[in-house]
Formats: structure tokens, sequence, C-alpha cells
């Protein structure tokens, strides 16, 4: 059992095991935890005592040495965006995933551990319950060791005698710093068969494999260990069945704090090859054949014989083989077994094996053909009994060349089409040219005819197939042409007609002729001819749409209706019909959408128009058959542009709706009529430099003085460095403020909408708020009906420049933004008080010093003027 199975083994006891329920409770496996760099590691969690839903959430997370208190997102039953950047590339590549064992327990996997791996793994579930109870997540820690396992043996090519002693010696080691066990087991793999022979585990327990229990108990099989790292195998009488590729396997165990033992390295040995011949190895195998240079068509005989003592009571299977490839074999109680690739052959009758006694075995071709050319042998197993197939002792006869000669027919095929390219709906023709060395009428032929579609898939498939006897069959590729191919074949041509050519049509064809010896069997010969490509033109829609360039002009605060007019083919197609706007100069901006109603009738705003106030303004219609048209409610300055719409003609084509290529209408330029005005509004244009992360205020006022019955709406429009305008806000006449830029929501605000001053003020400047600013202001006037409110006039502001740039750094800002040089500015005056203050210390204390030695030389003095003592 490998790493991996010991611990979902593991994990399932603990579940069975299962918790109480109340409150929630997350446990994971107990760690520290030691594991290998390079392998597969699974860690487990498990939640119990929680409310919700069976199918609980898990959330895997890392904590790394380099930064313990940091969390690393890993890896998310539930959000797929969850992980990390530096995990997200594992996650996808399935190096790290989630199995969910049941609804509240899962297992982490890493299928090959790297040193980042390494550190504190936390395992959280969401709460799903009524209220917070419980843990919600638990930590273990993961160390990642160096792979100090080495395993090694040199590999050899042993011969042995049955009955001889044999010895093989294995080298383990390890160096890990924690404290690991070792087992090593040495096996024997014969094909794909791995028999066991001995193991010794980590408990230091040597137990046999189930093929050499008898032979461990009985003393002949001993696994040694020899000094410190050496392990020995002997086998104290070779058998035929010790025979294979034997080699030794160890595995290096360490014990989990939950007492659980874990393989967390397993390595195999190079392979030492061992033949064991049998003491009595006297069978001989030979092989014949009637003719070795059989014509095609011809039949063809070989006889496998046998030589061996005593061979009435002996056993034997009998193989042939065709250039290493077994054909047929006859196992020891008769039976025969075709391999897959002749079974159709010997199903009709072109291929026959029997066993003519217990040394004889006949193997009968009709009707060879060019695949039969090759080198043959006879394969014979010698078994114990009929019922056992345990081998005594195998042997191969010597190779027997058989070439099998072409019959020169001269066959050739020669497809041509009268065109390369056809119309959808349009039929086509194929036309195989057949031709040989005799007659075409006087052979049996067969043709098929091969399909590559376009573009190619895994090669060519087969369309339809005729035999010499005009039986039809048709191949995979059948479902693209049914009903629309017909077949004609007359004298040395073959024709292929497809009606009503499809996309699907579109591809490469051949045709393949084959020349038949009799009605039965397989072609004695074949020729495939060149390929002709296909290709099918889709249809080309006859929508017309007028390209007139028109202008109009309404007045502000009235309705626009700008008209798109075409011409529609008679069918069942649909339209898709798309609205544009090009703003005002420059000229050669993007058409921005507006709006596109589908084929199929959705419709689909441009987001430059998908707020709700833009939606309810911008309607399309459909007038009439021939006219869609675009309504502007309540048309301001800031709709004037040039407008377009494109027409798309959708048709049903192949069990699905195919679009055939959009016409563009000529440009509609809208202007409004202005009012004569009677708002007075500041004109005088402006400019402002603010800097990042400041607040700006950008007018907009009205010098008059309102009448009581009347209201205002106002617009702020922005205009970037590339020519683009946009609208930012509106305040509608009812004071309802609506911002239209979903990016600054919160940055926007009027200053005083109800006293005339509709300035503007922008929050927190960024690189992106650069350009040009002005307003339009809107007057209404009530008219009889209490809810119906006109438009009387309406003007724009002056325009206002705002540039930003960074902010500006001065000295002050440096010092600041520099805890080095602002810790020396600090301290400096400090510094030198404090030497200042040392210095007058050690200046007063000198002039101490003198004053006093001053004084004593003067006392000296006066001594020895009194008493005549010198002074010295």
């Amino acid at each position: 059992m490998g790493l991996v199975e010991h611990q979902v083994a593991a994990f399932l006891l603990f579940l069975l095991t299962g918790m109480g329920a109340g409150q929630r409770v997350v446990t994971i496996q107990k760690g520290p935890l030691y594991r290998v760099l390079g392998s597969h590691v699974t860690l487990w969690c498990k939640v119990s005592g929680y409310q919700g839903p069976a199918e609980q959430t898990f959330q895997w997370s890392i904590y790394l040495p380099s930064a313990s208190e940091r969390e690393v997102q890993i890896i998310s039953t539930a959000d797929p965006s969850f992980p990390y950047a530096i995990y997200t590339q594992r996650v996808r590549a399935q190096e790290i995933y989630v199995e969910r064992v049941q609804g509240d327990a899962v297992l982490l996997h890493i299928t090959e551990l790297q040193d980042r791996d390494a550190g504190e793994y936390e395992c959280h579930t969401p709460n799903t319950d009524g209220r917070y109870f419980g843990s919600y997540s638990a930590k273990t820690n993961l160390t990642v060791i160096a792979d100090t396992l080495s395993v090694s043996m040199g590999p050899q090519d042993l011969i042995h005698t049955e009955g001889d002693a044999m010895e093989l010696t294995c080298k383990v080691s390890r160096s890990t710093a924690q404290h690991t066990h070792l087992s090593v087991g040495w096996y024997c793999l014969r094909g794909e068969h791995r028999a066991e022979i001995l193991t010794l585990s980590k408990d230091f327990v040597v137990m046999p494999g189930p093929a050499y229990a008898q032979r461990f108990l009985a003393g002949n099989v001993r696994l040694d260990k020899v000094g410190s790292t050496s392990y020995k195998l002997s086998i104290a009488a070779v058998e035929p069945s010790d025979q294979g590729q034997l080699y030794c396997e160890a595995a290096e165990w360490i014990e989990d704090p939950d007492g659980t033992w874990k393989d967390i390295s397993r390595k195999q040995s190079e392979r030492t090859s061992l033949v064991v011949t049998p003491q009595d190895q006297d069978l001989c195998v030979g092989i014949a054949a009637t003719k070795s240079n059989p014509s095609e068509g011809d039949t063809l005989r070989l006889n496998c014989t046998l030589e061996a003592q005593r061979s009435d009571s002996r056993h034997f299977q009998v193989a042939w083989l065709l250039n290493s490839t077994e054909v047929a074999r006859i196992d020891p109680r008769g039976l025969l077994v075709w391999k897959k690739e002749y079974e159709k052959r010997a199903s009709l009758g072109q291929l026959h094996a029997f066993k003519q006694s217990n040394t004889v075995y006949i193997l009968t071709i009709h009707e060879v053909g060019l695949e039969d050319s090759g080198a043959y042998h006879c394969s014979v197993l010698e078994v114990k009994a009929p019922g056992n197939f345990q081998s005594i002792q195998t042997n191969l006869s010597s190779a027997l060349r058989i070439n099998v000669k072409p019959i020169g027919l001269g066959l050739h095929a020669t497809l041509i089409s009268r065109t390369a390219t056809v119309s959808y709906m349009q039929s086509f023709e194929l036309i195989c040219r057949m031709s040989a060395s005799r007659p075409v009428e006087e052979l049996l032929l067969s043709v098929g005819w091969l399909f590559q579609p376009k573009p190619p898939t895994d090669g060519y498939q087969e369309l339809v197939h005729v035999l010499p006897d005009g039986t039809v069959s048709w191949g995979r590729a059948q479902p693209r042409f049914q009903g629309k191919a017909q077949l004609m074949k007359a004298g040395a041509f073959s024709r292929l007609h497809i009606h009503s050519a499809v996309a699907g049509h579109a591809g490469t064809y051949q045709c393949k002729v084959g020349v038949w010896r009799t009605l039965q069997g397989q072609p004695t010969v074949s020729f495939t001819s060149n390929a002709v490509g296909i290709n099918v033109v889709p249809p080309e829609s006859k929508l017309r749409v007028a390209t007139r360039e028109n202008s109009m002009e309404v007045a502000g605060g009235a309705d626009a209706s700008i008209e798109c007019r075409m011409e529609l083919p008679l069918n069942n197609s649909q339209l898709a019909v798309s609205w544009y706007y090009l703003p005002p100069p420059p000229e050669d901006a993007n058409p921005l959408l507006i709006v596109r109603a589908s084929h199929s009738g959705l419709l689909e705003y441009g987001a430059e128009f998908s707020s709700p106030t833009q939606k309810s303004r911008f309607l399309s219609q459909r007038v009439s058959r021939h006219v869609f048209q675009l309504r502007i409610l309540s048309a301001s300055s800031g709709d004037q542009g040039q407008y377009c719409c494109a027409a798309e003609e959708w048709c049903w084509l192949e069990g699905g709706w195919h679009g055939l290529g959009e016409r563009w209408s000529g440009r509609t330029r809208l202007l409004l009529k202005l009012p004569e005005s009677e708002l007075h509004l500041e004109k005088a244009n402006h400019s402002i430099l603010a800097r990042y992360g400041q607040e700006v205020t950008l007018g907009c006022l009205l010098k008059s003085t309102l009448p009581p019955a009347v209201r205002l709406s106002a617009t702020w429009f922005h205009r970037k460095e590339d020519g683009h305008e946009r609208p930012l806000l509106t305040l509608n006449h009812d004071g309802a403020i609506e911002s239209l830029q979903k990016g600054l929501v919160g940055r926007l605000q009027l200053r005083r909408p109800t006293a005339g001053d509709l300035s503007l003020t922008l929050a927190s400047v960024q690189e992106d708020d650069a350009g040009t600013y002005h307003c339009q202001v809107q007057e209404w006037q009530q008219q009889g009906n209490k809810d119906k409110w006109e438009l009387q006039t309406w003007a724009l502001s002056g325009y206002t420049q705002l540039t930003t740039t960074p902010p500006e750094t001065t000295v002050l800002s440096r010092i600041c933004s520099s805890p080095s040089l602002l810790n020396f500015i600090l301290c400096l005056p400090l510094v030198l008080i404090l030497l200042l203050a040392l210095a007058g210390f050690c200046w007063c204390f000198i002039s101490r010093k003198r004053k006093k030695g001053t004084i004593r030389g003067d006392q000296l003095m006066e001594l020895q003027g009194a008493g005549g003592i010198k002074q010295t």
C-alpha cells in the first residue's frame, strides 16, 4: 500500500469513529507532519456538530514560516477564485486539489510536494449555523524534508540451471534526521505480473509472498540483513517459476503524532534478469511451408512440428507468429483462438488452423495477399497439465520468410471534379476513373469513397463502399450526406453526386479501388486515387440598406426619430439591427453602440447608454417591414451628433441560425434648434490646476432670478483629450439627482441647486479627471396639468479646463517621508546642547585648576621671604 493509500485509510478510520453532535468542531490531521520532497501528500479535515446543508464548504490556507502571521489562500471547494496567485496555476493543473470523502470531510492532495509547501496549514469551514458556536477552523504543521532514501543493486543477466543456488544483495540506506523505519522487499516481474518473494517489514518481520510461502517455510528462500545497509536474498534451488526480472524495493516509514505509520518514500533498485534452464529441455520446434514465394490469391499452408521424448503424454500450446505478432494459437485442450485482426478473415473461411496430432499443427491461408508477407515462427509452450498453465519450458522455431508476389494488374484510379468551389445548396459531382492493364469490365472491382472534413479531424472517414456484387455499405461519414449522396457506376467510371451542398460537405475526397479474385474475402490489390478538395461558399445576404447621408433639426426637449430603410429578400430570414452614435468632432471617433435588437428580439444596450435614464430615452422600433426607427425622447444638446444603423440578415442553416454579414446605413446628423435663451449663465471660460487628491469646484452660476413657477434641470458634461464627451450627473426638474457614471458615485456633488448655483464639486481628483467641463441648464414651466412640465429654454455655461498633476514634493514632505532624516534633524539640537554643556564644564574645570596653582605658588614665596626657606 502506497503513501496516499495509507493516509486515506487512516482518514476513513477516523470518519468511522466520528464525533458527537453539538457545537461545531473542525478537526484536522494532527501534526507536526514530516513529508518527503516530491512525494504525493494528503491532509484530512472534518467538521462535526454543524447545522445547515450536509455538504459543507472547506477552505485551505497556509501560513509560511517566513510570514507566520500572513494567511495565504490555497484552494476552496466552493470558490474557484479563492487561491492566491502563487497557487492558482497548480490548482488549475490539478497539482493541488480537494477530494470530498463525504459531505463534511475532505482530503487536501498535493501531488508533488515542494519546499515552499512547508508551513502551518489551516482548514476553515464557513458558518452555516444559525449562530456562531464552536470552532470553525483547525491548523496543523507540515515540514518538508529531503528524500535521502537510496536503493541500489548492480544490474545483471543471470542464467541458472534448474536447482542451482542463487544470491542477490541490495544496499539500502537513508540519512533522515527524524526517527524512521525501513522495509525491504524482493520481487519478480514476469511480463505485467509482479510476484512478491520476501519482505522485511518496518516491524522487522520477514513475510513471504503467496507463491513462495511453502519454500520459505522449508528454508529454501531466505532474506538476511548483512551489515548496516545490505539485504541478501538467498534461493537454495532455483525453479523455472523464478525466471523473470528480479529487483528489491525499499520504503521509509515515519510515525505520525496520531500513532499511525506512513511510508514517506519508496524506491526500487535496478533489475536483474534471471533465466532458468529446465534440466529436461529436449523440445525442438520446426516450421515448413508448401510455398515460400506464393502469388496473390494462392493458398499457403504452414506446418509446425514438435520433437520431444514421450510427446504423447506431454501438453503443449502452439502459436503462429508473423513478424513477431501472434496470428493464432491452439491451447493444450485443442481450443483455437484467433487474434482480433484475423477474426474477420477466419469467419470468411480464408484462414484455417487445426491440431493434426500432438506433434503436428497446421495453419492454412487461402487467397494470400501482400499483407501476408513476412517472417513466420512457431512458438511452443509446454505446461504441466491442460488445466494448469504453469510453464515447464518454451521454444521458438527458426524464421521462415514468405514473400507474396503481386499480380501485375497496373491498377490505377484518378479522381476529378468539374469545380472546386460550389455555392451553398448547389450540387456537385466527383468522377473516379479506373484503369488497369486488363479491361476493367473483366475485373471484380470494389469502389470506396473517402472523405476528410474541413478543417481536418482524425484523417479520412469512409463515406460509402460498393462491393463487386453491388452491395452498398455506408461508413462513419454517412450522417453528413444522408439523403444527399447518389452513386452511379458505368464501365470504368464511378460517380458520386452530392445534392444541395452545405458547409458540412466541404473537405477533401478520395476514391479507393480494389480488385477481387472471388466475391468472398478481401481484395487482392487496391489503389487509392489523388485527393480533390471541395469548398462550399456560404450564402450571400440579399439585404440592402439605404446609405444616403441625412441631417435633421429638432427643438430642444422634443422627440427625434431617426430612420433606417432597407430592402429585404423574400425568405424566412430574420434581422438584427444595431444603432450607433458618433459624437461631434473629432470625426474619426469610434461609433458607440446605443442598442442592439438581435434576430430573436433581445435588446442589448451599449455601455454608454446602459443607465435607466438612457434606456428610457433611446428606443429601437420596427415601424414597418422595411423601416426601423430609433426614437430619442426629450432630445438635449448632449444628443447632438451623427447616428447610423447596422443591419444583419440571419438565416436558418443546418439546424441553427447563422449571420450573413452586416450592412451599414448612411449617417444622420442630429442638430438641436436653440430657442431664444432667457437664461443668463456665467459664460466665461476658466482653467484650474489641481493636484491628485484635492477637491475642486467647477462653476455654473445663474445670473438672473427665476419666477416661482419655473424649475431648472441641469446636466454636467466631461470631454476628455480623445474628444469623447460623456454626461456625468443630471439634476431633473423634480429635484432628483442621478449619477450617470458608476465610477464617480460619491465623488460628485451639486453645491446649491435650489439657489441657482449649479456648481459641481469633484472630490479626490484623479489623473483621469483631466479635461473640459461644462453644464447645460434647462428651464421648465408647468402647463395646466400639475404633472406636466414643458421645456421653455436652455443654455450652456462656459468651459472649465481641468489639469491634474501629482502632489508637489517639498523639502518638508521629503523630511517627513524619511524617518532616518527626520530623526537626525530632531536629535541634532540635543546633541549640540550636550556638546556645548560638556565644553563649558571642561573650561570651568581647567580655569579652577589654574587658579589653585597660582595661589599655592604665592604661598610658597611668602614662606621663603619670612623664614629663608628656598622653594623646591
